[in-house]
């Protein structure tokens, strides 16, 4: 999925926002493999609005959200991440349908935009 979503940056022209987004796609599919159950998972980028949009879902409501986590634990803070990333690039990160949805919004970047 991370070849394919590098693949659809580069069709975009948005290749500067590749390394953040090759992290956020890992972050949101490593969480929807360990937490959902469910071996269905769905990656969909769009962009609209001058924002590119990266939603993973698995159709498995549950409560996530980015929270506090133990400094030394190996696990708990991808979601912390992407929220941290999305905010950098003037975005934002939520979930949706109950929780079956995660995602996230980057700012297209000025001179990519047109």
């Amino acid at each position: 999925m991370r070849r394919i979503a590098a693949a659809r940056l580069r069709h975009w022209g948005l290749q500067s926002l590749t390394d953040d987004v090759m992290l956020i796609v890992s972050e949101l599919l490593t969480n929807a493999l360990l937490h959902s159950g469910t071996s269905e998972i769905r990656l969909r980028l769009t962009v609209e609005e001058g924002f590119l949009r990266i939603a993973v879902s698995d159709g498995m409501p549950a409560g996530i959200a980015p929270g506090p986590a133990d400094e030394k634990a190996e696990s708990g803070h991808g979601l912390i991440l992407v929220a941290a990333l999305a905010q950098d690039h003037g975005g934002t990160f939520g979930t949706s349908s109950g929780g079956a949805t995660a995602w996230c919004t980057l700012a297209v970047p000025p001179q990519e935009a047109s």
